[in-house]
């Protein structure tokens, strides 16, 4: 007879799996950030992880449709979603007669990109999306509830925060103003990538495409603008005498006054910020880690979400706060302190002739809301104080025949040593 030949346990790489503990922390944060989101009267909404491929990739193309995991059953062409604002566009194209605008939902769920796994980004990973959505027409008011909206979820996570901010038209009216309209994505990806790019190569590439010197010159200083709202201003100021430039400048103020009426404290204002090249048509954000220089979030303005699905034109705003980058890049500093973090608050010890009073003292507890558990393996009570120890839990609570007898049971804080003998009522009292 053969033996059976073990599967070796491995994970597909780029994927998302953390230890217990890890988890728990992991779920505390998206607690914290659905309940901001509640108290700010957005409703929840959870769309398929599939979606129809001719749906989801209505709005795609180029690296896009690389990274989408497709397949077939049967007849069905089908995707799994990539983000949620494509899925959030299908969704309010079919209910737009059922639904109030303007119609403010949020969304926090899993997405798949089908991209090379490396440090900050996976294959499978978490958003949480915020976004508002109108009716032929949306006030500058949502695009300041968004940017704020950053504030509130990362006070919660008590995480601090600098949320940048411009305003798409403005780069796109100097565009416009020297006459390379036609190129303006080129020349968005290459302003996109100055960071990452030298001053040298970013003249280089802008010249291939067709600026000239002064003109390039011109632009990467419109993008190293940056400061608060006052400063920025002195610079913009005269820049440019562009229609759709002036624009996006009043849009800006606009926002800004909305920014100081909502009691917004962490936004500057930054011109280099462009997110992506056709998607966003007004107000752009991202935010990033207070000193950091990674964006753990983004958003902006888009001029018609449902394009591709009605004739009826529907602006709106939307908020993502890359919630599995954020905490990798956390845990990888050691900014949370896991050991907090537990199962269990109180290990209930008995012996063998008072594990159903164990069982009944665990029972009470948990209906007052006190994480218990009766460790009612057959093992010795040296064993099980050190089961206890080895998971971290706070508390033993100590149940013999004497306890019964008494209803006095010993309750143990395992990082004090300090020990004491408590009636239920006073053991829930100082557990809750």
């Amino acid at each position: 007879m053969s033996e059976n030949k073990l599967i070796i346990p491995r994970k597909l790489q780029g994927f998302w799996e953390l230890m217990p503990r890890q988890q728990m922390l992991f779920s505390s944060l998206l607690d914290k950030i659905e309940t901001v989101f509640q108290q700010n009267c957005f409703v929840p909404l959870d769309t398929p992880v599939l979606e129809y491929s001719d749906a989801l990739l209505a709005k795609s193309g180029g690296e896009t449709d690389k990274q989408v995991f497709r397949f077939t059953k049967g007849d069905t062409d089908m995707c799994m979603r990539y983000d949620l604002t494509v899925p959030l566009a299908r969704f309010v194209s079919m209910h737009q007669n059922e639904l109030s605008f303007p119609f403010k939902r949020y969304q926090i769920g899993k997405v798949y990109r089908g991209e090379r796994p490396q440090k900050g980004r996976f294959r499978e990973f978490y958003q949480c999306d915020a976004d508002i959505i109108g009716n032929e027409e949306l006030s500058l008011v949502a695009d300041a509830e968004c940017i704020s909206l950053y504030e509130k979820c990362f006070k919660a996570l008590d995480i601090e925060i600098e949320i940048k901010v411009s305003n798409r038209k403005i780069l796109s009216g100097f565009i416009q103003s020297i006459g390379k309209e036609k190129e303006s994505v080129a020349i968005l990806t290459v302003l996109d990538k100055l960071e990452k790019i030298p001053f040298e190569q970013a003249m280089e590439r802008l010249k291939e495409i067709g600026l000239n010197d002064k003109e390039s010159e011109k632009i990467i200083k419109l993008t190293k603008i940056c400061g608060n709202f006052e400063e920025i201003m002195q610079n913009l100021n005269d820049f440019c005498k562009n229609e759709l430039f002036l624009t996006g400048i009043e849009e800006l103020k606009t926002t800004n006054e909305y920014l100081a009426n909502l009691g917004s404290k962490a936004v500057t204002y930054d011109m280099s910020i462009i997110r992506g090249h056709d998607y966003y048509t007004g107000t752009v954000f991202e935010v990033f880690l207070k000193d950091g220089k990674e964006a753990v979030g983004g958003g902006g303005r888009y001029e018609n979400l449902c394009s591709y699905f009605s004739n009826k034109k529907m602006p709106g705003v939307g908020m993502s706060i890359g919630i599995t980058r954020l905490f990798d890049l956390l845990v990888a500093k050691d900014y949370f302190d896991l050991s907090k973090f537990n199962e269990t608050t109180v290990a209930i010890i008995t012996f063998d002739e008072t594990l159903k009073d164990g069982l009944k003292l665990m029972s009470d507890l948990r209906a007052e809301g006190v994480k218990a558990e009766c460790l009612y393996e057959s093992k010795s009570f040296k064993s099980k104080m050190k089961e206890a120890n080895r998971r971290q839990i706070k508390y033993v609570l100590i149940v013999g025949e004497d306890e019964v007898k008494e209803q006095l049971f010993i309750l143990k804080d395992m990082e004090t040593g300090e020990q004491e003998k408590l009636t239920l009522n006073e053991i829930i009292s100082k557990l809750k």
